[in-house]
């Protein structure tokens, strides 16, 4: 098997083997993959975060020998934090832009090496935080206040189907994302994240940072936002919103009218 970064900023993964095709999700500096398929110029590959399958141009992949790549699957990883912040490649002396939420593996004193190559990363970081150790009520709030906190760096983020950044981000991609900047992983689709987690039966039960997950007119899940108290949820439709919740749903104060129907609430740790 062969194994690959994201050395650029964002990389779109696509559905098929052609840049005609829809991006099913994005792959962000410094996140890991392997390849487990070729077709032309095309790899198919799976990512290590959440184990999604698409596929990338050979041209926006950067591949990592086997020692390498794990090493880096290895290394502390901390989490960028800022929008965007400039990365600096020292051989090149050239710098590239890299969103929100990307990932550093190894970085210390300021500094990454990938690959044998060394990038300078001077904004803020989440470092890991293990959830297990988290034993007090008021531990266990400060980090849901935290995780409420982060979600509103991605407000008003516009509506993007496959999208992970706040320059576009769809619903599952925004709770993942949200939940990826205090290190807890959360698979990729609604329909995955809510096999997630344990059953809040009733919403006055809920607390800030519970998924809440929503049903079409077929009962099939198709929605997901982020409680930040038990009759508020923030979540993208159109773009990253805050909107009221009750029993029956998402109440949309501009359009007046329910949007989405409840079905299930789940609490990830």
């Amino acid at each position: 098997m062969e194994f690959g970064i994201c050395l650029q900023g964002v990389v779109p993964v696509r559905a098929e083997p052609s840049h005609r095709s829809e991006m099913v999700t994005q792959i962000l500096f410094g996140e890991l993959f392997r390849i487990t398929g070729k077709d032309g110029a095309w790899y198919k590959v799976e990512l290590v975060f959440d184990q999604y399958e698409g596929w990338v141009h050979y041209l926006q992949a950067h591949k990592l020998d086997a020692a390498e790549f794990l090493r880096l699957d290895h290394a502390e990883t901390p989490v960028s934090l800022d929008l965007v912040q400039l990365l600096t490649r020292e051989s090149r002396n050239d710098m590239l832009p890299v969103p929100l939420g990307s990932s550093l593996p190894g970085l210390a004193d300021g500094k990454l090496t990938i690959d044998r190559e060394t990038f300078q990363y001077d904004g803020a970081v989440s470092t890991v935080t293990s959830i297990e150790t988290l034993n007090s009520v008021a531990e266990r709030e400060a980090f849901r206040k935290q995780l409420t906190q982060d979600a509103m760096l991605y407000f008003n983020a516009p509506y993007l189907w496959g999208g992970r950044t706040p320059l576009g981000i769809d619903c599952s991609g925004f709770v993942q994302m949200v939940y990826k900047l205090q290190h807890i992983r959360l698979l990729r689709d609604t329909t995955r994240q809510a096999t997630q987690g344990d059953v809040v039966s009733l919403l006055f039960e809920g607390l800030p940072a519970d998924l809440v997950f929503f049903e079409d007119e077929d009962g099939s899940i198709n929605h997901v936002g982020m409680l930040l108290n038990r009759n508020t949820v923030i979540h993208c439709s159109g773009q990253v919103r805050i909107d009221h919740l009750d029993h029956e749903g998402i109440f949309n104060n501009d359009l007046m009218k329910y949007t989405h129907k409840l079905r299930l609430i789940k609490r990830i740790f």
